[in-house]
């Protein structure tokens, strides 16, 4: 542990951030985890809800600095090739 005290709250800072974005990292893999779900079984209206929320949350990790904007939009259009399969 650091002795100067703007040290100890970059650690604090550091670990706040970590965990933040863990969490944030966590829920998007979740949510493309539940479209995945929703494209095997095969149910349209649940894999468009689904997808809604995944592309939601691949936006919000490009903003918050998650991913990189060409990997977000790499992973969306996975997504929307894997939906539009469905029809």
């Amino acid at each position: 542990m650091p002795n100067i005290k703007s040290s100890v709250k970059d650690v604090i800072r550091s670990k706040t951030a970590y965990e933040k974005n863990k969490a944030e990292k966590s829920a998007m893999k979740t949510n493309m985890k539940k479209f995945e779900l929703a494209v095997a079984e095969g149910d349209r209206t649940v894999a468009e809800a689904a997808y809604k929320a995944a592309v939601k949350s691949v936006d919000k990790a490009v903003l918050s600095g998650l991913l990189h904007k060409n990997n977000a939009a790499r992973k969306k259009s996975s997504m929307t090739l894997k939906l539009n399969k469905l029809a």
